[in-house]
């Protein structure tokens, strides 16, 4: 692989505005290298050097580096100043230059001294950035340590007003060691140690006086905590010293430590590759200009900040200290495993499994249509019925796998456009899945309700099993239940993690409002709004098994009154949660959008109602107010969906487009906005009425369901483009971990 391409691979995504542009110092490369072939070709010396009448002037301004001879010797000059905000930046002048591209050479330079400084500033400000954070992490292991000794030592009292003389080999080694993170970065503690004379004999370190001054932050939220703000209730949590709290307090503070461990990471891989690239163009520099430059402006690299400051290697050996000593019982290889999780990577099993479980499902397909061909099950008596019955049993796992295979599709396309969706959906790093494990899943769940459908035709149509009525219904709901057992599953099998995250983000989307909504929320949220076949199907799964006559095939569902206020409310309960997380969100933020968008989802719970209104009535009144409300809730949600979520049609734009696009084909924005249109519009269906007469009703249905699916895969893409974007615009390339501790204020301003 290419060095260009390589670098750009092992950016971090959200930073990728701050890296050197290898690619435009290249570009200028080939410019000079142009201008020298052009030259060559017209006969004009190569080396023809110009600006030798300047050497008494330069020699004058730099006389304290470098003498006139040292001058000869050299073909540029890095001059060094420090400007008013105390950062450093960097001038090269060019002390030979040569007639032949002349004017691209100093352009090369004058671009190289802005991205260096450019990086070079970048780094410094999140070194600066991560040296305050190491304080605070060390007021945090201060107060860890004083809660451990006190929960150890329960018949010990002390204050802070006081001091309690106690063995110094009563504390435990950890408690003092893990007094020091700041230390190391020359960063002093308060302590008030005093010997007294005695060398095995310390009282009780200022540190233990914390815990009058801290309380413990809410391990989470819940609705609990949630109303209380709401009543503007104290939500306080007193300092228990319980083991329970002490078990939470370490589990918090260790992933603190790790999400601080991986920016120190990032930081660091971020000067090792900015430095490699800088090398890489001046070699380059050198080569195509037949210069001796590089080694001149290396050792300038060498000595600024970039490469030369030490902060970061002294914190990841501190906070590596720090880590296997209080959050890995001193076991080494486990706190390393701990701070550098392995990536999930593609394995040939999970390939092979994919494409076998690929090769199961069309071949199910295949022969389901062949089956249903040669028993002539169109033509049979009891097709309606069974269209009515058992069909929306089965469309319920073509909803979920087509979902699923959008979302597979979705991944592979942030990949490829270096979306960060882990960051973005806050997934633990090192379990997201890739498009891989995502298509294996979904395809087997596809080759297991393909031959449920099959085993069910089968053993109707069979002379030796068609007596079994019970047993023939009962397969769907079979399917459904091991679908349900594995995503509640405890033990680690079929992704656990990425299980218990999904039912975690669905559970908050079911308590909306009483959750902080993080984008994994309403994203999930807007996923069921497309889903509202599916949850219907799911209902008519419990009226069809709890009070259907399932035995003889006959559905008494759609007479009950139970099951159209279901039906209603079903349809529903997606948009009012996306509604309720809205209304959270213009209270919490402020944000009047927020108020616009909560509308646009109120709209839309009406124009559904009405739909399904007329879809069970069929009444001119139910149809005119369906169109209307139909027609607005479509007309806006299609806006949304373009301005403001997608981020596209902007004024300013001479395209009409975001000013940064992923996707470097212009025109796939333009089909993509159309196709939205389009695919919104195709719930009127429901409104038009329109019929196909050799398709059956709920076959219609089905197709809108998939429409809309469809449409949801592609509006995903975008909208996490539109996330990334505006992430990269603010550099923001790590989550925010809450601390344990939360230290009063008013007690620290006075110390």
């Amino acid at each position: 692989m290419k060095f260009g391409k390589e670098y750009v691979s092992q950016m971090i995504p959200e930073w990728q505005q701050a890296y050197m542009d290898y690619a435009c110092l290249k570009n200028i490369l080939r410019e000079i290298q142009t201008s020298q072939k052009r030259a060559e070709r017209q006969g004009v010396v190569k080396h023809k050097l110009s600006g030798r009448r300047n050497f008494s002037g330069l020699t004058k301004r730099y006389s304290r580096t470098f003498s006139s001879r040292d001058l000869e010797n050299h073909d540029i000059l890095v001059h060094a100043t420090t400007g008013d905000d105390g950062f450093e930046r960097y001038e090269t002048t060019i002390l030979k230059v040569a007639e032949v591209g002349r004017e691209s050479e100093l352009v090369f330079f004058k671009t190289l001294d802005l991205e260096f400084d450019k990086v070079n500033g970048f780094y410094r400000s999140k070194v600066e950035e991560l040296v305050k954070e190491a304080v605070v992490l060390n007021r945090q292991m201060d107060a860890l340590i004083a809660f451990r000794y006190k929960l150890d030592q329960p018949s010990s009292s002390w204050s802070c007003s006081e001091t309690v003389s106690v063995d110094i080999n009563a504390l435990d080694s950890k408690e003092q060691k893990g007094k020091t993170l700041a230390e190391e970065m020359g960063i002093k503690l308060e302590e008030n140690v005093s010997n007294g004379g005695d060398s095995t004999k310390e009282t009780v370190p200022e540190a233990l006086s914390v815990l009058d001054r801290i309380r413990l932050n809410k391990n989470q939220e819940n609705p609990l905590s949630t109303i209380r703000n709401v009543l503007k209730l104290s939500n306080k949590e007193d300092l228990k010293f319980t083991r329970e709290n002490l078990k939470k307090i370490e589990e918090r503070l260790k992933n603190v430590f790790i999400e601080f461990y991986r920016k120190l990471r990032h930081l660091k891989n971020y000067s090792f590759l900015n430095t490699l690239a800088i090398s890489k163009i001046m070699k380059k520099y050198d080569k195509i200009a037949s210069r001796n430059a590089a080694k001149l402006y290396m050792e300038m690299v060498d000595k600024s900040y970039l490469t030369s400051s030490d902060e970061i290697n002294k914190l990841m050996l501190r906070v590596e200290s720090i880590f296997v000593e209080h959050f890995a019982s001193s076991n080494r290889s486990k706190g390393m495993n701990l701070l550098r999780p392995k990536v999930m990577k593609e394995k040939h099993r999970i390939t092979f499994s994919t494409g076998f479980f690929v090769g199961c499902t069309v071949s199910l397909v295949i022969a389901l249509g062949l089956f249903i061909h040669a028993r002539n099950i169109m033509g049979a008596a009891g097709h309606k019925l069974y269209m009515e019955t058992m069909f929306p049993l089965y469309s319920l796992f073509a909803f979920v796998v087509l979902h699923m295979i959008m979302y597979a599709s979705n991944i592979y396309f942030w990949k490829r456009y270096r979306v960060n969706y882990p960051f973005i959906f806050e997934f633990k790093e090192g379990t997201e899945l890739g498009y891989g494990h995502v298509l294996l899943l979904s395809f087997g769940l596809g080759t297991l309700a393909l031959s449920a459908v099959l085993v069910n035709l089968d053993m109707e149509m069979d002379p030796n099993t068609n007596n079994y009525k019970t047993i023939t219904e009962l397969v769907p709901l079979f399917v459904v239940a091991v679908v349900i057992a594995i995503s509640v599953c405890p033990f680690n099998i079929f992704y656990r993690s990425s299980r218990f995250f999904f039912l975690m983000v669905l559970f908050r989307c079911i308590a909306a409002p009483f959750y902080k909504v993080n984008l994994a929320d309403f994203f999930l949220a807007d996923q069921l709004t497309s889903q509202v076949q599916a949850l219907r199907s799911l209902e008519f799964y419990i009226c069809y098994y709890g009070w259907g006559d399932f035995k003889k095939r006959q559905s008494t569902c759609k007479s009950s009154d139970v099951y159209s206020t279901f039906y209603f409310i079903v349809a529903g309960i997606p948009y009012w949660s996306r509604f309720l997380q809205c209304a959270r969100r213009l209270i919490e933020e402020k944000d009047l959008s927020q108020g616009f968008n909560a509308l646009k989802y109120l709209l839309t719970i009406v124009a559904v109602c009405l739909r399904t209104a007329f879809s069970i009535n069929r009444g001119n009144n139910w149809k005119i107010a369906a169109w209307v409300f139909s027609g607005l809730a479509t007309f806006y949600g299609t806006y949304w969906d373009i301005v403001y979520d997608w981020g596209l049609l902007h004024r300013p734009s001479k395209s009409w487009l975001r000013e940064k696009l992923l996707v470097p084909h212009k025109s796939v924005y333009y089909v993509a906005m159309v196709l939205n249109v389009v695919l919104r519009m195709a719930w009127l269906q429901t409104v038009l009425d329109f019929n196909i007469s050799f398709l059956h009703r709920e076959t219609m249905i089905a197709l809108i369901a998939i429409l809309e699916i469809i449409r949801r895969g592609i509006w995903n893409f975008f909208r996490l483009e539109n996330e990334h974007l505006n992430n990269v615009g603010k550099f923001r390339a790590f989550k925010s971990v809450p601390l344990p501790f939360n230290y009063n204020e008013e007690e620290d301003r006075d110390s």
